[in-house]
Formats: structure tokens, sequence, C-alpha cells
């Protein structure tokens, strides 16, 4: 069977997240095209001279990186459509060495088709200098799209940048590709009135044409304010209004009715935009094998008390999970820490999301102390988001960890992350500290990612999970269902999961916490979980699937990082 080409619309991405998504892709063999615009970013390529650079980025508002591609100086940008190939290329007549040449002249003629599907005619190559350009037979030619690549061991990086319609003083700050006499251009100002998403779809179809069978999955189109899409305490306004969800099924136009059902305009809004119409009521019956027994035998009340005399919080019992009793009642407990409340209003999740407090310094030895005390030979910590510190929590998760190995040194340690806004330095800190597993959750298809997450993003979990990977850790992630996603749109997440090199996955069924949470869109049936398991373990490699209605993340983790550790 022909691999797939997986395209990727991911809306805006920082340039380290890119950079970092696209070594882990390249280290496996599946095909990838990420889609993207970047906030303003002027990078500077292996052959790039700073005499380029005609001011501070710092001045006018964009950052400086160095980077590992071909070419001299770019600028990307909102406006701007950027496309990473990350392909298996082709070598010299068919074997030996990529055909580095034969290669940039397909990304040009990839762009050059998609510009004539959209209606520029003129436009072609310069002999001299790699780019697609409008009239490159008149006097003036002009450059609309900039190439560069780089390629090792047959596999391709980085790709190229389109100009869609971005604001062109950015350019002025710059001599583009350090070409001095030739001017830049974009389809605006070729009078071509086309939308991104437009441009995206005309060059995903010429992309599959060009580079074989397509699997195309995008982030929800739409182009917020820099700060639109962040919780209200990411945005400094305190905790803000409760993102509620109807207590009914969804109309045909949410955001129009919300003042009637009780939900807020922003989630109805994006529940539309997702494609998510219906939902069922908080008082629906679930399917039997939704229920849980309660059991709160004496192993449950031990432990409960030994929570409790040491002052810690269980994620078992702030996030409601229904396997809290079997867990408890094995011996086995998550743990929570940096505090208990997140600075992020996920719409699916139970956590306290009111202005955080202090973390508690002593919390790392607590953790250390309860392991110790329950014996346990598997300790689960996850956290809680703290965009108020400026590591993001990471130093307080790395302490953890050292205490638990000091106090248990027989004791195996997960940890499940947040993304510590992406920053590279604060992700060392937790990778350096080695924890058996590093966890952290996709939790959904990329459609339904600003719905269910808005201050999170697709791509960056991807990097962060492949950042862990490239550290030579063992890397697992969640995937929850019943929001609204299709079963092929869970297939194409964990095939994403499993090409930054991700071990282990769980899927479980979402449950909706209360009234103010995303609504259920349908209970998934035990068949559909299994069959996602033999997919995952069959067809896409991943070392181990956990699948069932009731899985959590954490749920049978000694299990599933034992099954790793064999493999």
């Amino acid at each position: 069977m022909a691999q797939p080409l997986r395209a990727r619309w991911l809306g805006k991405v920082s340039y380290s997240d890119a950079h970092t998504l696209q070594h882990s892709l390249f280290a496996h063999a599946d095909n990838h095209l990420l889609l993207l615009e970047h906030p303003p970013v002027y990078t500077l390529g292996v052959r790039a001279s700073l005499d380029n650079l005609l001011v501070d980025p710092a001045d006018v508002g964009a950052e400086l990186i160095t980077t590992d591609r071909g070419g001299d100086i770019t600028w990307h940008g909102p406006g701007q459509l950027v496309g990473y190939p990350i392909l298996n290329v082709p070598g010299k007549r068919g074997g030996g060495m990529a055909d580095t040449v034969a290669y940039v002249r397909s990304v040009e003629q990839l762009i050059i088709d998609t510009l004539n599907d959209l209606g520029l005619a003129d436009v072609g190559r310069l002999r001299e200098y790699p780019g697609v350009w409008v009239a490159p037979e008149s006097d003036a030619p002009r450059k609309i799209a900039a190439i560069g690549v780089r390629l090792t061991r047959g596999r391709s990086m980085h790709g190229f940048a389109l100009n869609v319609s971005p604001d062109m003083s950015w350019f002025d700050h710059m001599i583009p590709c350090g070409i001095t006499d030739k001017a830049v251009t974009s389809l605006a100002n070729e009078g071509i009135d086309r939308s991104m998403q437009d441009v995206v779809d005309a060059l995903v179809v010429r992309a599959e044409a060009q580079w074989g069978a397509l699997d195309r999955q995008d982030v929800v189109w739409r182009t917020p304010s820099d700060r639109a899409d962040l919780t209200p305490f990411s945005r400094g306004e305190g905790p803000g209004e409760t993102a509620g969800t109807p207590d009914s099924p969804l109309v045909e136009t949410p955001a129009k009715n919300a003042h009637l059902q009780g939900t807020s305009v922003r989630i109805s809004g994006r529940l539309s935009e997702a494609g998510v119409t219906t939902g069922l009521q908080i008082s629906s019956r679930k399917p039997d094998w939704m229920r849980v027994k309660a059991d709160m035998g004496p192993e449950y009340r031990r432990l409960k008390g030994i929570m409790k005399s040491l002052d810690l919080v269980t994620v078992c019992e702030e996030a409601g999970c229904p396997n809290i009793f079997d867990c408890w009642n094995d011996g086995t407990a998550t743990f929570m820490v940096c505090g208990e409340r997140c600075t992020r209003k996920c719409g699916f999740c139970l956590v306290d999301t009111r202005h955080p407090e202090a973390v508690d310094p002593n919390e790392p030895h607590k953790v250390a102390e309860a392991v110790e005390k329950m014996n346990l030979e598997y300790a689960v910590i996850t956290m809680v988001a703290r965009d108020d510190l400026d590591d993001g929590g990471a130093e307080h998760v790395a302490q953890t960890i050292r205490a638990i190995r000091d106090r248990k040194p027989v004791a195996r340690v997960e940890v499940l992350i947040s993304d510590c806004k992406g920053d590279p330095d604060s992700l060392d800190v937790i990778n350096n500290a080695r924890p058996d597993v590093l966890n952290h959750n996709i939790e959904t298809v990329p459609r339904l990612q600003r719905v269910a997450r808005p201050s999170a993003s697709y791509a960056r979990s991807l990097a962060v999970l492949g950042r862990a990977k490239s550290a030579g850790l063992t890397t697992k992630s969640s995937i929850i269902v019943g929001m609204g996603e299709s079963f092929d749109e869970v297939v194409s997440t964990m095939a994403d999961l499993a090409a930054v090199g991700v071990d282990i996955v769980t899927i479980g069924q979402y449950l909706r916490p209360t009234s103010n949470h995303l609504p259920v869109a349908r209970w998934v049936e035990p068949a559909e979980f299994d069959e996602w398991k033999r997919i995952g373990e069959e067809e896409l490699g991943l070392v181990h699937v956990e699948s069932s209605p009731l899985t959590r993340s954490s749920y049978h983790a000694k299990h599933a990082e034992s099954a790793a550790a064999s493999r």
C-alpha cells in the first residue's frame, strides 16, 4: 500500500515549535506536509549574512532565528503560507543520493501550478535564483515564493514560503534572500484576492497529485488575534467567564441562540466552526459499558487517608475519574503537583481554574513520602498548567521526580506534563530529570483542538512529545473520544503521534463533568476502541495502545510502561 501524504493545516505556529516538529517527523518514515503561518520571524539560513538584516528585529516585534536550511535571510509572518514537506525523496536515477536540484524544482512546480490554479498566470523560475517569480521573463521580475530546503539521508526538511497577503513592509527591513536588485510581491499585490484557505485548498490538491494519496486534517479555519484564543487568566483578566455548553442538544446555529440556551457565545461559536452541532443531554442515560460500580474498599480508604494526612491532591479526585475505585483498590494513584488550580480552561476538564496559589516548595517531598508509605512500584505525577510561572512549573516537576527517586529508588516514575508554553529550556528541565515515561496529552483531533483546549496547540503538543523522544525517553499521549470526531480522524491523530515517536497511546470515552462543559456528541461503541487498538499496534507501529470506553491517561499506566519496556 502506498504511503499517504499526511497534509496538516496547523494555523499559527511558532518557528521553534515547527522546527522541533519537523525534526521529529524527519526521524521517521512517514510523508508529511505541514502548512501553517508563523508569528513574525526573520530566519537565517546556513549561508546567510547578517549584513542583509537592516534592523534590530526586536525593534519591529519580530524574532531572529538561525536555522539549518539552505539559503540566506527570509521573513515569515501572518499572511504568508509556509509549507514544510517532510518527504522520502528519490535518489538520482532511482537510487543513491537524493537529487536536491530535482527536488527543489518539484517544490517550485508545486507552487507554480497552484498559483496558476488561483488565477496568476505569468509565474515561473529565474535560472540564477531558486524560488517562484512573477513575470520572470520581464525586466522587473518579482519574487512571490522563497524556497529553502535541507535534504539528508533521502529525507527533506524546510520548504517554501508563499506570500498570500502579508504586510509587505516587513520586507523593507531586510534584503530578501540577499538579492539586492529584485522586488518581492504577493498574491494580493498582484491583484489576486484569495483567502489563506483558498490557497491551502488549491495547494493541497496539487500536492496530492505530485506526492501521493492524501490524508488531510485541519485545525479549524479561523484567524483570531494573538490573544483572542487564550483563556481569560492567560490574558491577565482573572478567572473570567464559565465556558458553558447547553444542557440539551445544540441547535443548527448555536451562536445565534446562545442567550436562549445559557451557553457562552465563544464556546458555541467554536463548536459551530468545528462542525459540532448536536450533543447529548447531560441527563442522558449512559450505556451499560460506561457504568462503574463504586467500591470503597479498605485499600481505597487507606490511600485516601494517606492523601489527606499529607495534604496532597490526586487527579483521580480532581478530574472525577471513573476508574478511581479500581485503581485505588489496586494500590495505584496519580498525584497532581503545582497546586490544584490550572491557568487554562479546557472545555472537557473539571480541574479548578480559579487564580492559582503559590507552589508549595514541600510538595515534592510530600509526594515522595506518599509513594514510600503506599509502597508504590510505579508513581504517576501529573501537573496543572502554570502559565503564571516562568518555567511553567518544570523545575517543580523535576524536583518531584528526584525526590521520589531519593526516597524510593526502585519506583518507576511517569509524568504527565503541560506544554510549558513550548519553552525548550523548561521542557529540557523535565526531560533531563529522566522520568521513565514522559506523557503529554494531545487530547483530541486537529479539528476539535480549539473547542477542547483553546490555550493549547496541536503542533506544539506534537513538538513536546518529539522533543522528549529525541531525549531518549519513553513517550505517551492520550486521546479523548466522543466529542464530535470521526473514526478516521482518530486514526490520523494516532498516525501523527506515531510519526513523532510516541510509544504509548491511551484512548477513552469523554464524560461531561458538568453542564458547563462540552457536550458528549456520542457514546463510542466498545468495538471501535478495539479496532483503534488493532490499527495503532498492527498498522501504525505504536508499541502499546490502551483503548476502551473507561480508559484514562493514567489507567493501567504500569502495565503500559511494562509493555513498552518489553518491546
